[in-house]
């Protein structure tokens, strides 16, 4: 078999646990795409001490579950699903997809819809009816991605994040997942 016809092998999971060697390998892909395309809110790359411990921080917050992808058993990519606070009734039917992305050697690989996918299925096994997301208006592939998955566009912010200089518009979005 030629690497041309090599089976790549892709899979999804929301994390229970990270070892260090997961959270080596969230950094590493984390640090691609900051260095790319800025990622997760992320313009420059942190030092990776502070990356680490975010991902050993995320794992704490209740309120936070992790999804990550692997290539051929590399995590690839990550993104999160927020859930409400206890005490917010008015949106105990609603959470919020954060912190996507990919890795830029492993874009184009089928992986960020198995990511959604995910997403929406762990929201829906907790209850949740509606993902709300938000992007900056400059991540076209990961506006192509939501759109393609079904969601909405219900709003325009003109200043939403402030980038090289100048500010950024962002773009609300969400999804029924019922």
């Amino acid at each position: 078999m030629t690497s041309a016809t090599r089976k790549i092998v892709r899979s999804v999971e929301t994390a229970k646990s990270l070892t260090k060697g997961d959270r080596v390998e969230l950094c590493d892909a984390a640090i691609e795409t900051i260095k790319q395309s800025g990622g997760f809110g992320w313009l420059t790359v942190p030092p990776r001490h502070v990356l680490d411990d975010y991902w050993k921080g995320v794992m704490l917050i209740p309120e936070r579950a992790l999804i990550i992808g692997r290539i051929d058993g590399v995590i690839s990519a990550s993104c999160q699903i927020v859930r409400p606070p206890r005490n917010n009734e008015a949106q105990q039917r609603s959470c919020n997809l954060t912190t996507f992305f990919v890795a830029p050697w492993a874009r184009g690989q089928g992986l960020a819809p198995l990511m959604l996918d995910e997403a929406a299925a762990l929201a829906r096994s907790e209850g949740f009816k509606v993902i709300n997301l938000d992007v900056r208006a400059t991540q076209t592939r990961a506006i192509q991605r939501y759109e393609a998955a079904g969601y909405v566009r219900f709003g325009t912010h003109p200043k939403y994040a402030f980038v090289d200089g100048k500010y950024v518009k962002g773009y609300y979005y969400f999804k029924e997942i019922t």
